[in-house]
């Protein structure tokens, strides 16, 4: 799919990248017992959105290279490969943060252990996501721009 003959990926892919450290960075921040109450609908917002551009970047990406790097081969397909697993576990992760955020916001109004499991719950998997998507964008950088 294009829009004015840009591909969608790269269009899509620009969402994940500020959306996925926004949502992040917001998740770790909502291990902060005092900033839990002002964080969490901002919080589930973010991961929303995060969650969708990751998909949608991942299947555009998965197009893109059917539609015009398919024939790829050498140390560019190499790079492509390397990309494309980053991107599977990037979705994988996304979507687990996701989750524990949509649940964290559902069981926010908790107390004791289950309110501090759900919280440390959504700061490791917004490590684990920041770190996915900073590898990710990196193997793509290195793919698109080939340093």
């Amino acid at each position: 799919m294009e829009i004015n003959g840009v591909p969608l990926h790269p269009l899509v892919v620009h969402a994940a990248v500020i959306f996925t450290p926004l949502a992040a960075l917001a998740g770790l921040g909502y291990a902060v017992p005092a900033w839990r109450e002002w964080l969490r609908w901002p919080l589930v917002v973010l991961a929303a959105i995060s969650l969708v551009s990751i998909w949608v970047a991942y299947f555009s990406g998965e197009d893109l290279r059917e539609e015009r790097f398919a024939t790829a081969a050498g140390p560019f397909a190499d790079k492509l490969d390397t990309h494309e697993e980053w991107a599977g576990r990037l979705r994988i992760g996304g979507t687990v943060f996701a989750v524990v955020t949509f649940v964290a916001a559902w069981l926010h109004t908790r107390t004791g252990p289950t309110r501090t499991v759900l919280a440390a719950l959504v700061a490791i998997t917004a490590l684990v996501t920041l770190v996915l998507v900073i590898l990710t964008g990196d193997a793509g950088a290195q793919a698109t721009w080939g340093a």
